[in-house]
């Protein structure tokens, strides 16, 4: 399963504005989000109704920078499932070439099991 997900680079995408930096390119947190999101669609047609995924773990490499205005494309392939982890390979490019790649695990969960046992005190 592949999932992708896009993004033109804004001011409020940029490290100086999600407090990661000093610089005006892409910001790591929004690059991270941009690949789960990619993750995320990989999988959603294929989730029981009432279940979702939740982040577990991230292992990424921001390798290069992405100015204002361009287009960032991130895609995530499913590689395994054990149990309830999905584990996913991500990539993100820009014009430039490739941007980011990593690892993203995700875990399935039953959406109101999971607010349950979260939020209820």
């Amino acid at each position: 399963m592949r999932g992708d997900a896009k993004l033109v680079v804004t001011e409020q995408d940029t490290a100086r504005e999600l407090g990661s930096g000093m610089i005006d390119v892409l910001g790591s947190p929004r690059l991270i989000a941009l690949c789960e999101q990619a993750s995320c669609a990989a999988v959603a047609d294929a989730l029981e109704a009432g279940t979702t995924t939740v982040g577990m773990r991230i292992q990424f490499d921001h390798l290069q920078p992405t100015p204002i205005g361009a287009e960032v494309v991130a895609e995530a392939v499913l590689e395994k499932i054990e149990g309830r982890r999905l584990s996913f390979t991500v990539s993100a490019a820009d014009p430039g070439g490739l941007v980011a790649a990593g690892k993203i695990t995700r875990v399935l969960v039953d959406v109101e099991r999971f607010m349950t046992k979260c939020c209820e005190p």
